[in-house]
């Protein structure tokens, strides 16, 4: 996590905390994994919150559970296609680190969210609601874009390009996902 901080303050040396030999690169990397469960409050957190400001009755526990899915599969699904990307870019070396560093960087994501979510619960006026939103995404998108940049050593066009082959898939899970419920 410490690593994540760094970089979320646009300090590239964070990935020298996630420097490792390549023999326990794939172990670190794997065991990043497990940020996947440390932002899931964050996902229900932004769940309620939707929910409660939606003023809709009753949970709809059946969109969750596909939303959920949707999370599942977005995450690993952008970890497969990464790993497939950067073989073919030539940045293969690189993956192990950058996957780490993106896993983690994806709690500090998820909880800035959250934040920026806060106050349409506290009843603000819209027009900061949406400023809160708006300057929370931003930062997780270029938190995104940097964390890829520097990692897998990318100009900025192809950091783009990745940025955007994630947000693409977690649009088309969305998207699917609200099919399924």
């Amino acid at each position: 996590m410490h690593a994540a901080l760094l970089l979320a303050r646009g300090r590239a040396e964070g990935l020298l905390l996630l420097n490792a030999s390549p023999d326990e690169a794939m172990a670190q990397a794997a065991r990043s994994f497990w940020a996947m469960a440390l932002a899931i409050p964050g996902f229900v957190a932004l769940h309620l919150i939707d929910w409660a400001a939606s003023g809709q009755g009753a949970w709809n526990g059946r969109d969750f559970a596909a939303d959920l899915l949707g999370y599942l599969i977005g995450w690993l699904a952008f970890a497969l296609i990464s790993h497939r990307v950067a073989a073919v870019i030539g940045r293969a070396a690189l993956w192990p680190r950058f996957i780490t560093a993106w896993n983690w960087c994806n709690v500090l994501q998820y909880f800035m969210l959250v934040v920026g979510s806060l106050p349409v619960l506290l009843g603000l006026p819209d027009w900061l609601v949406q400023t809160c939103w708006l300057v929370a995404t931003g930062w997780a998108l270029w938190l995104e874009y940097f964390t890829t940049r520097v990692a897998l050593a990318l100009p900025r066009g192809a950091a783009i390009g990745m940025v955007l082959v994630d947000v693409g898939l977690g649009v088309a899970l969305a998207l699917g996902m609200a099919g399924v419920s």
